[in-house]
């Protein structure tokens, strides 16, 4: 493992532990001791190589898929990004509350982690979307196109969906 790439995969590694409020001392504690915090962190700085098979259990202890934590796994800046997908919440509340009560819902609390109150459009992620989906049993493409016909979503979205299904 070239000492680059050591680095990269460290650096996605620190940033799925501290995107879950851990410190090392945290993995050790809530793993009870299978992983030590020295041997964490040399992993994250890429001083340790980590074996496949350790890779996936510490994916699996994190409960990511593995291909989370490998560098390189998009494209290097070789496809376009898919669009941002902006919620119009000024739309949202004109929609009635039996269709997009738990829409509101959902941003309200994404609203409230951020501190984001402007109240205009919210930025959601692909991952708030296949949650909604779940939440309103479709698919996430079924879900934009409702989105869109309500005026929610720009028409727009729909690359963001397509660029999932590649």
């Amino acid at each position: 493992m070239s000492s680059e790439y050591a680095k990269q995969l460290g650096a996605k590694l620190r940033a799925i532990r501290t995107q879950q409020g851990l410190s090392l001392h945290g993995v050790e504690e809530k793993s009870q001791g299978r992983w030590k915090a020295v041997v964490v962190g040399s992993y994250e700085r890429g001083d340790r190589a980590v074996t496949v098979q350790r890779l996936a259990e510490l994916a699996d202890f994190y409960g990511v898929p593995v291909q989370e934590l490998l560098p390189g796994t998009t494209p290097g800046g070789a496809a376009e990004p898919p669009p941002k997908l902006r919620l119009d919440l000024e739309r949202l509340a004109h929609v009635p509350a039996e269709k997009a009560g738990p829409l509101q819902r959902y941003a309200a609390t994404i609203q409230s982690q951020r501190g984001d109150y402007n109240g205009k459009v919210l930025s959601i992620r692909q991952d708030d979307l296949r949650t909604l989906a779940v939440i309103y049993d479709q698919s996430p493409s079924v879900l934009t196109e409702q989105l869109i016909s309500w005026g929610v979503l720009d028409a727009d979205a729909r690359r963001a969906v397509a660029h999932e299904d590649v």
